[in-house]
C-alpha cells in the first residue's frame, strides 16, 4: 500500500480563515470610517477657524464684515487649501457686524451624525446635531 504524505489546507480550514477574516474587517471598517469623517471634520473645523480670522483681520480694516467665501480670497469649500470637496461653506447670516460661517457635509461626508458646523463672529461653535464635545475638537 503506497504511503499518501497529502499537504495543503482543506476546504474546511480555508473557510474558517476566510470566515475570521470577514468578522476582523466587519469591526474594522466602521471604524476606519468613522475615523475618516472625524478627521475630515477637524480639518474643515480648522477650515472655519482660519476663515473666522480672516474675517476679523478684514474687519479690522473695514470696520465691517464682507462676503469673503470666493474664489480668489477663500474657497467654497473643506479642505479650503483645494482637494476633494467634503463640506460646502458659506453663510448662514451676515451683516456689516454679524455673522454666522456654515460648513455642510458633501457626498463623502455625507453620513457625519454632527450634519452643519457653524461658527459665529464671537467664536460661538455649533452643529444641527450630535453635542458640541462630539464634534468640535
Amino acid at each position: 500500500m503506497a504511503d499518501h504524505n497529502a499537504t495543503g489546507f482543506t476546504l474546511i480550514e480555508l473557510v474558517i480563515a476566510i470566515a475570521i477574516v470577514g468578522i476582523l474587517a466587519s469591526i474594522a471598517y466602521p471604524s476606519y470610517m468613522n475615523q475618516m469623517q472625524q478627521t475630515r471634520r477637524a480639518n474643515c473645523e480648522a477650515g472655519l477657524m482660519q476663515l473666522a480670522s480672516v474675517m476679523e483681520r478684514d474687519f479690522s480694516r473695514n470696520s465691517q464684515y464682507r462676503n469673503l467665501i470666493t474664489p480668489g480670497i477663500i474657497g467654497n469649500q473643506c479642505p479650503i487649501d483645494g482637494g476633494t470637496a467634503t463640506y460646502t461653506l458659506d453663510y448662514q447670516a451676515l451683516t456689516a457686524t454679524t455673522y454666522i460661517l456654515r460648513a455642510t457635509p458633501a457626498p463623502p461626508q455625507g453620513g457625519d451624525p454632527c450634519g452643519t458646523l457653524t461658527l459665529t463672529n464671537t467664536l460661538l461653535k455649533g452643529q444641527s446635531s450630535g453635542t458640541l464635545a462630539d464634534c468640535w475638537q
